[in-house]
């Protein structure tokens, strides 16, 4: 039998299992007498997939202007529902947050993340509750934030003095990589305790390797969609996510052997492997950590303290090129609280109110995760009246939310002054607002990602005054994103700095 013919039959045998699935599951429906709740039909097969394009978290928000704020869709064969209002994001994550507490099985982070054994993927239960309970406590507490501080300074200086550099010269300055490279160098002295040049990890560099990894992560797949065809790796994914799982796998086991070999004295400052390691086949933990369990939460780490903050800084920083006059704000509150003789510290944060407005509007306009990660049904469940059946998807919109018109008085514009007076906050509490997801499955790192994103975010607009190149004007700013895991600008920001302090950085 030639291929055209094995294709042939394959279509064949899909198309009856799919009708099978359908049949199956309208049949269970109507016999428990719920309903579901509306949304699109979708093709044969592929359900809904062929409706999201490049930017999915746009195609759900319009389609959710004409199904409502909790929408069915099907993807493939999974059932999926959409959420895409404050008040629905509300009923899954806080009334019903038991329930959807789970994550669904993702075949990129199974294969690059050991098995999903990272906090971001790994299945609701003991473990996952064990983990991130070791985190919190131990890697991601306000003490071990705060040990951090002379270390974020250090390097946020290092970073100033070299954009005071290009300022003397009048260059043209790649904010988004000079952000970024702040942001992985951080991440590593925090996770590793040293900071590693590109080529130490392979021939992509050690950003494009964790970026390759978080880019797969965020890949439309088949597999997780069509089993039968996903078996078939039609895309060719698989071979790419075992590439960069060996990668990975080979790079911790060097550094996890160097830890091991050379333990910290007593005194001497902790990075997050050193307090890991102490729970290595512990019994002072329910569920026993082993090496892979390590490596998959050191590749959580990194991967949500590099990309996330540096997009968010990323998009306030062109936010504000954008809008000169909230630029001038901000400057202005920066020489009141804190002059113009010295850099900020991190203790006059807590003091710059029209930044935090500043951060809350560019975060709510551009969601560093606007779809956050996907949860899943652990049993049937009843909200608003809608069946939302077992092991269903649900995909929380944060791009829609913050779009919500009967929350956000022109939601398209970028107006800082909208909080003031406001007690909106961005931690999970008030579900307007949720960049960093909220309940069981919010961000543990948030704390962390703040005061990072604020430090530098104040650091760049307190000691530079800032410039389009060629005479662009701020309207002309090119601000399309790029989906993924995060959603950063398309195109690198070019300005032109001017230093603007009295004093150098020290």
């Amino acid at each position: 039998m030639g291929p055209y013919h094995w294709q042939a039959w394959t279509a064949i045998l899909l198309l009856v299992i799919s009708y099978l699935w359908r049949k199956k599951t309208k049949t269970a429906a109507k016999r428990k007498g719920v309903k579901l709740p509306p949304g699109p039909r979708g093709l044969p097969i592929l359900g809904s997939l062929l409706a999201l394009g490049e930017n999915p978290h746009h195609d759900l928000h319009k389609l959710a202007q004409k199904y409502g704020p909790i929408m069915h869709l099907r993807l493939g064969f999974v059932p999926a529902i959409v959420v895409s209002s404050p008040e629905a994001a509300e009923q899954f994550l806080k009334t019903h947050d038991l329930v959807f507490a789970s994550r669904p099985l993702h075949e990129a982070a199974w294969y690059i993340s050991w098995e999903q054994s990272g906090l971001s993927f790994a299945p609701y239960g003991a473990y996952w509750r064990n983990a991130r309970k070791m985190c919190v406590l131990e890697l991601l507490s306000a003490h071990k934030i705060g040990s951090f501080r002379a270390m974020r300074r250090e390097e946020v200086g290092l970073m100033v003095e070299s954009l005071r550099v290009a300022a003397r010269d009048g260059a043209t300055v790649d904010v988004t990589s000079k952000v970024s490279a702040l942001s992985t160098d951080m991440s590593c002295l925090m996770v590793f305790g040293k900071k590693y040049m590109d080529e130490e990890l392979d021939e992509k560099g050690f950003k494009g390797v964790i970026q390759e990894g978080m880019q797969l992560g965020a890949t439309p797949n088949m597999g997780d969609y069509i089993p039968y065809v996903g078996a078939l790796d039609l895309q060719r994914l698989k071979k790419r996510m075992k590439r960069v799982r060996k990668v990975y796998d080979a790079f911790f086991e060097k550094i996890i052997d160097e830890h091991v070999q050379n333990p910290k004295r007593e005194g001497e400052s902790k990075d997050f492997i050193d307090v890991m390691l102490r729970f290595l086949g512990s019994e002072e933990v329910e569920y026993r950590i082993d090496r892979n369990h390590i490596k998959a939460i050191i590749l959580d780490m990194l991967a949500g303290s590099m990309d996330t903050s540096a997009t968010a800084i990323e998009w306030a920083m062109a936010e504000l090129m954008r809008n000169p006059c909230v630029m001038q704000k901000v400057q202005d509150e920066l020489e009141k609280v804190v002059g113009l003789d010295r850099p900020i510290e991190e203790s006059d944060l807590e003091n710059l109110n029209y930044l935090d407005m500043v951060i809350k509007e560019s975060l709510r306009l551009h969601p560093v995760a606007p779809l956050l990660l996907p949860h899943e049904a652990i049993e049937d469940c009843t909200i608003n009246g809608f069946h939302i059946p077992r092991k269903s998807r649900v995909i929380v919109n944060t791009y829609a939310i913050g779009r919500d018109p009967s929350v956000w008085p022109n939601p398209e514009l970028f107006w800082p002054e909208r909080f003031e007076g406001s007690d909106v906050d961005i931690r999970g509490r008030d579900f307007q607002l949720i960049p960093f997801g909220s309940g069981r499955r919010g961000c543990p790192g948030l704390q962390l990602g703040l005061t990072v994103v604020k430090f530098v975010l104040a650091q760049l607009v307190h000691c530079f005054k800032w410039e389009l190149p060629g005479g662009m004007l701020p309207k002309d700013l090119d601000m399309t994103e790029e989906f993924g895991l995060t959603a950063p600008r398309a195109k690198h920001l070019l300005a032109i700095p001017s230093y603007r302090l009295k004093a150098l950085c020290s």
